[in-house]
């Protein structure tokens, strides 16, 4: 397979608009600018492309939500890549941010938006840098500003930059942010199709999203959607870290092997080292085992499986690494970052944190694993956004899947401390005589 978004990446000057317009850069603009609107609407939904930032919702049918009136309307790009173990966006917004401007410019006006924005995360000074300087150019161009090419469509994109939340990565924490407040997630509905930025109908998507339109409307999308499997179609950056030798951004046909992956691109783990488990999509998706490393790696194989290519960001943890390290570095992450707006995600992450502390300190039993799968439960699909669940999946699957290690570790801290063996949960203890 040719890779797409990744077609000659490294290619000295792409960032610079001369060397991109070399390669047919703008062309597929150019081409858009001819056509009805909803003539690319369908095009997308014919491309078969779900969102490529962690819900993986069809770009086609969401841009097709957006209303037809002559009203103010919103294209906004996330950029802001919090999700731990991501950083593909990072590097095509560093080494091709034409691309992604490209790709923005023909959504603005396939749902006929006028003001857009890209928000990018604080850390990302760099690729920050670059993308204004690509935003100067295009605008130098006339791809960007007022009757675009003498199309009389016109178009503003503004580049903003986040101070560094988790929560910004969630969409409506982002238009809350991008609005100047504090970066809280909207109670939903109404969606940000019909109500989002400044109240207006506003098309959300992210980085790697956006940047597959100019190569769908050159390949046409019947053709783009002959890549990958059903109902996972096209190309997908996979992100890879932790135990693999070979770490980094690959570009993949959806549907290949997660083994080929781990191992065949990233190397695995260091020679007599085996995979203890594997994170397919961030640090927010439940893990799975060595046992699951030949599941296709697309969409519905992995959710079969119980877990969800989310982001696309494989995170290998190999036999060397402590679960209950894991899980609390996880768990820790996820209560710093939480707003603190709604209950089940403040007070539950809050509380899986003392109690895996509690674990690692020697000073717990085998009934807190109890008690822990329970908060777990009570977070999972009762908070404003997925900030909770993205926490309550991994840490649930954890305890689910090695608690026998947990255990363990819980009986060798208390022997450390002096406290001895673990009195038997309390269902199992003996009635008192008297």
């Amino acid at each position: 397979m040719s890779a797409i978004l990744f077609d000659r990446i490294d290619e000295p000057g792409l960032n610079d608009i001369a060397v991109y317009e070399k390669r047919g850069g703008y062309e597929a603009l150019k081409k858009a600018l001819t056509v009805p609107t909803a003539g690319i609407i369908e095009e997308l939904k014919a491309s078969g492309l779900r969102g490529r930032g962690g819900a993986g919702f069809p770009l086609g049918t969401k841009a097709s939500f957006i209303p037809t009136a002559d009203i103010d309307k919103y294209l906004v790009c996330n950029a802001d890549e919090s999700e731990p173990g991501t950083f593909k966006d990072r590097e095509l917004m560093q080494k091709n941010p034409h691309l992604l401007i490209e790709g923005m410019i023909i959504a603005a006006y396939a749902v006929g938006a006028n003001r857009s924005f890209i928000y990018i995360r604080g850390e990302y000074e760099l690729q920050a840098n670059i993308l204004e300087e690509a935003i100067a150019q295009a605008k130098a161009s006339g791809y960007i500003g007022e009757n675009i090419l003498g199309s009389g469509f016109s178009l503003d994109l503004v580049l903003h930059r986040g101070a560094g939340a988790y929560i910004c990565g969630e969409e409506t924490g982002l238009l809350d942010s991008l609005e100047g407040k504090r970066g809280n997630p909207r109670l939903k509905p109404p969606f940000p199709a019909n109500q989002g930025l400044f109240q207006g109908p506003t098309l959300i998507n992210n980085v790697e999203t956006l940047a597959t339109i100019p190569p769908i409307l050159r390949m046409g999308g019947s053709e783009y959607a002959k890549l990958g499997v059903e109902n996972s179609a096209g190309t997908k950056l996979v992100s890879i870290s932790g135990n693999v030798q070979r770490p980094g951004n690959y570009e993949i046909e959806l549907g290949m092997s997660s083994r080929d992956i781990i191992y065949g691109l990233a190397g695995g783990p260091d020679e007599g080292r085996t995979v203890k488990f594997w994170f397919p999509g961030g640090s927010s998706s439940p893990v799975l085992t060595a046992d699951d490393l030949d599941l296709a790696y697309d969409f519905d194989t992995l959710a079969k499986a119980g877990t969800m290519l989310g982001s696309g960001a494989i995170i290998v943890v190999d036999d060397t690494n402590s679960v209950v390290d894991v899980a609390l570095t996880l768990a820790s992450f996820y209560k710093h970052e939480s707003c603190g707006k709604c209950t089940p995600c403040r007070e539950g992450t809050t509380w899986t944190v003392k109690m895996l502390q509690r674990i690692q300190d020697g000073e717990a039993t085998p009934m807190d694993l109890d008690i822990i799968s329970s908060v777990q439960e009570q977070i999972i699909g009762n908070c404003l956004c997925v900030l909770g669940d993205a926490m309550a999946m991994p840490v649930s699957s954890l305890v689910t899947k090695f608690r026998a290690e947990f255990e363990e570790h819980i009986e060798a801290a208390r022997e450390r401390n002096g406290l001895g063996m673990t009195p038997p949960p309390a269902s199992e203890e003996p009635a008192l005589s008297l």
